[in-house]
């Protein structure tokens, strides 16, 4: 799996991203390999799950710096709120992070309505950011 430079000067061709983070590791008594690290495995599993959705993409990436709420994700869009969920789980959760994706990327702000968002969504917010609109990336002629 690729990982993801958040530096990298290049436009996301989905209305939203889902960043999901890779970085964080589970506490395991055998072993340290991939498989205390919940993340590659969440975003290989959404990534099948979103294939075909135009309107979302799914980038893995290495850290987002909330290691102690394993497996982490954000959604981002431009012009968008931002949502970074924690405590995810794949075999709990991986129906709700698709589905509030689409439906992410389908609001016009980013906001879904309460009643709306999985309960994970609800529970699991460790932040909100207000929308950043970024310059284009596209070369000016």
């Amino acid at each position: 799996m690729t990982e993801h430079d958040p530096g990298t000067a290049t436009a996301p061709s989905a209305s939203a991203v889902v960043f999901v983070c890779t970085s964080c590791r589970l506490v395991v008594e055998d072993g340290d390999g991939a498989a205390n690290r919940p993340g590659i495995a969440f975003a290989e599993q959404l990534r099948d799950r979103l294939a075909g959705e135009p309107s979302v993409e799914v980038r893995a990436v290495e850290c987002l710096a909330v290691c102690k709420r394993p497996c982490t994700v954000a959604l981002i869009a431009d012009g968008k709120w931002t949502y970074i969920v924690g405590d995810l789980d794949s075999a709990q959760h991986m129906d709700d992070v698709a589905a509030m994706a689409r439906a992410y990327a389908a609001s016009e702000n980013g906001i879904v309505a309460w009643r709306e968002r999985p309960q994970c969504f609800r529970s699991g917010v460790v932040a909100r950011v207000p929308p950043i609109t970024l310059p284009s990336m596209e070369p000016k002629s």
